[in-house]
């Protein structure tokens, strides 16, 4: 069978995670393949509403293995507290596999990333301040602990107090407070005594599930233009949420990667600083925000809001090789009379179709629109394409036109039923 990738198109937030727990029900294994705890899915399953983190969607099914692939940075004390959060709710995590290869965040890393914030003043670019990028900086200066590292208790003890004087010395030059390395280890150590026994060789296991035809499905956190090499850089996270890196940080080759998904809004938005060409601003930004609860499942930041920029998703096709996209949250637009389309952009007066790869060209652009006529309809009752008002299908298909794939998924709501699949 096919693997299946699906991955953010926008700036995240797209509903990922509602498209993944449908699709997980055809799925034997579900992998986190980038990213770290700093992502928020929400998945509503039969009225419930589960907040995600760490662990793949997946794990809302029963005969679902989630896995944290090697390309995940963890944080122990989050993915134990994310745990028992899902255990206290009735879902079992005991087939919660984690990659030996995946790095470990730890509280210095934290630690830093709020002093580099703090030291950017004005020009900060908005972290989660979860320790994502300093995990992922010392994975790049080869200094980072492994979740494999877990086995051996006396020698992670002394990787853990070696690593910890290293981060104290940067915490210093930065103006922070050091941390204290025995209750650092002391800490270590309890939390990964309990997260051991989850930690494995994944890489081997998916090979071994690929050969017998599994069917694998391959899920990414945050989105397409906060990837660190073709994002808005600086104002990104740091992995790379697109396709191509869910090869590398699944461990499963290129070839077997057949079927690429990419998630969409109905409109857009994004967290923190940055360029933005559609956004919108007063009144419909406001209903954009109230009717789509754009706040952050992990922040709880408000999101900035615009239209669709068909612009951006013409691009993300491109570089995730998508097979098909979700439009989700076409509900949301369920009140305005006019909907706007960005189509292209205009840059010193002349016509620019192509994603700018400067983030002084982005910032500086004009989006040129096309506009639709709302629906004025309550949309979330339907559950196919020929219930949904002609309004609606005339601006769903005016982006399938745009983006030059197909449309396959509709969401109308954000319970798993409401999604429509069209043939």
């Amino acid at each position: 069978m096919p693997v299946t990738v699906v991955v953010g198109t926008q700036w995240g937030d797209e509903g990922k995670a509602k498209l993944i727990d449908q699709l997980a029900a055809e799925a034997e294994i579900v992998v986190r393949y980038q990213g770290g705890h700093n992502a928020g899915h929400t998945v509503v399953a039969n009225g419930r509403r589960f907040a995600l983190q760490l662990v793949p969607s997946g794990v809302l099914h029963e005969r679902v293995v989630p896995v944290i692939g090697n390309g995940v940075v963890v944080d122990p004390v989050a993915l134990l507290a994310e745990i028992d959060r899902l255990e206290a709710a009735g879902v079992s995590c005991a087939r919660l596999q984690v990659s030996s290869r995946a790095h470990l965040i730890l509280p210095w890393h934290q630690a830093l990333d709020a002093a580099h914030e703090a030291r950017r003043g004005d020009a900060q670019i908005g972290t989660t301040l979860k320790g994502i990028g300093p995990a992922y900086a010392d994975k790049a200066r080869r200094v980072g602990l492994r979740a494999g590292d877990l086995a051996d208790q006396r020698a992670y003890a002394l990787a853990v107090a070696d690593a910890c004087r290293l981060a104290n010395a940067e915490l210093v030059s930065l103006g922070g407070a050091s941390l204290d390395v025995s209750e650092q280890v002391e800490a270590a150590l309890a939390h990964g005594e309990r997260v051991a026994p989850y930690v494995g060789d994944t890489v081997s296991y998916l090979h071994d599930a690929v050969e017998r035809d599994a069917a694998v499905l391959l899920e990414g956190a945050q989105a397409t233009f906060l990837d660190l090499d073709h994002g808005t850089y600086p104002y990104v996270t740091s992995s790379n949420p697109t396709a191509g890196y869910a090869a590398v940080g699944s461990g499963i080759g290129p070839r077997h990667l057949t079927r690429i998904v990419g998630i969409a809004k109905a409109y857009c938005t994004r967290v923190g600083a940055g360029p933005f060409p559609t956004e919108a601003h007063g009144e419909a930004g406001d209903v954009l925000v109230e009717r789509g609860h754009e706040f952050g499942t992990v922040t709880g930041r408000r999101r900035r809001p615009g239209w669709f920029d068909a612009v951006m998703l013409r691009h993300a096709v491109r570089l995730n090789s998508l097979t098909e996209v979700a439009v989700t949250k076409l509900d949301v637009l369920d009140t305005f009379d006019t909907v706007r389309l960005c189509i292209g952009y205009e840059s010193g007066g002349a016509p620019l179709r192509t994603y700018p790869d400067r983030l002084a060209t982005l910032a500086a652009v004009t989006p040129v629109y096309r506009d639709f006529p709302g629906w004025r309809t309550d949309l979330t009752g339907c559950r196919s394409w020929d219930q949904l008002p002609p309004a609606a299908r005339a601006y769903v298909e005016a982006l399938e036109r745009e983006i030059g794939v197909p449309v396959r998924y509709v969401g109308v709501g954000p319970d798993r039923e409401q999604v429509i699949t069209r043939a």
